[in-house]
């Protein structure tokens, strides 16, 4: 019984120093947080990004809005002339009118279809970048741990002007 008794103390005084020691190097543990919404709002990278697609892509969007346009004039058109019309040419506009709503729907498609991959490019290049920077930032810094998007985060721990920093100069 008396080497019992000895045998859970000693288990119980191991307990304690390793909950001690866990306590310890708690309290030297570093964490960060980095806001990646701020990253994709703020940074110059994303802002180059942003305005090289818009360049990109104007001469189609605005291809796309004459074209709209031309659509509409045809439509009133047809509207104010389709009374008077034989029924002939009133079919055969209406055909002309359903086709070219046909067309520009499947070149909004194509247009939206095609936008939306190059920002998923460009945002795939720049959280890369962002990660990169983030993983040399937490090993100069010595941080043991950086999370993104946390629910709640308190501000001493947001690295995120850092990043920023780091983006906007070219690293």
């Amino acid at each position: 019984m008396a080497q019992a008794l000895r045998m859970a103390m000693t288990l119980v005084g191991g307990a304690l120093i390793a909950v001690a020691a866990v306590a310890a190097s708690a309290q030297e543990l570093k964490i960060g947080y980095v806001n990646s919404e701020r990253i994709l709002r703020d940074s110059a990278p994303a802002r180059a990004a942003s305005q090289k697609l818009e360049q990109e892509f104007a001469k189609r969007d605005r291809e796309l809005q004459d074209a709209g346009a031309k659509l509409k004039a045809a439509a009133e058109r047809f509207e104010k002339d389709a009374p008077v019309l034989p029924e002939t040419d009133r079919a055969r506009r209406q055909r002309e009118l359903t086709e070219m709503d046909r067309d520009l729907q499947r070149r909004q498609r194509e247009f939206r279809e095609d936008l939306n991959q190059r920002q998923r490019e460009e945002l795939q290049g720049l959280l890369e970048r962002t990660q990169r920077l983030v993983k040399q930032l937490a090993e100069q810094e010595k941080y043991d741990l950086i999370v993104q998007d946390a629910v709640y985060f308190s501000p001493r721990v947001d690295i995120t002007e850092k990043v920023l920093r780091a983006l906007n100069n070219g690293k």
